[in-house]
């Protein structure tokens, strides 16, 4: 049997732990599985040892962020830098983003191939403005996730959680699959509302 390679880029802990045919990639043999494939072929090949390998399933995130009025400053541009972080981050995962203040803007659709400095350059030239309506942005989060298995769906709100526009924003919230928040509390914020 070959030894299995070692993979610098590999995202070990990442994902579901899975019984797999080995393909040189993990040396953590799974007995009972490859002792049935042995009952089948006693002189075995490769792949008729089956390992257990940590399988990466692509998340889909929406992001968040918020761009109302009280993020103006600062406070706007550690925003922008957080989503070309993320962005980053999540490079090989499905990402939407979505300022919102009393409106939303999408940003980047899910699915759709963006890089990070778009989305940090779009997020620089975004204007604070208005009031704070993080209902609007969850519902439009949701018709995002909607085709996407709840397991790999996420929401990430970026926001003070100042919510002083729309409808009650925690009921939306808590029909999502997960939500995450950022909170900014390097000015007015909302402790109630945020976690």
């Amino acid at each position: 049997m070959r030894r299995p390679r070692h993979d610098l880029t590999a995202h070990h802990g990442a994902g579901e732990l899975a019984s797999v045919r080995y393909r040189g990639r993990s040396d953590d043999i799974d007995l009972d599985r490859t002792l049935d494939q042995l009952v089948e072929h006693p002189v075995p090949e490769d792949d008729d040892i089956v390992v257990r390998e940590q399988i990466r399933t692509h998340r889909s995130v929406v992001l968040l962020v918020d761009v109302s009025g009280s993020m103006r400053g600062e406070r706007l541009r550690t925003a922008a830098a957080t989503v070309g972080a993320l962005s980053a981050e999540l490079v090989r995962d499905n990402l939407a983003v979505i300022a919102f203040w009393s409106d939303a803007a999408i940003l980047a659709h899910l699915g759709e191939p963006v890089s990070p400095q778009r989305l940090l350059d779009a997020m620089l030239r975004v204007q604070a403005r208005g009031l704070t309506n993080i209902a609007f942005p969850l519902q439009v989060a949701a018709r995002e996730l909607a085709r996407v298995p709840a397991r790999d769906a996420r929401v990430v709100l970026l926001s003070d959680c100042v919510h002083n526009a729309g409808p009650d924003p925690r009921p939306l919230a808590a029909r999502l699959a997960r939500l995450d928040v950022l909170l900014d509390t390097s000015g007015e914020h909302d402790l109630e509302c945020g976690p």
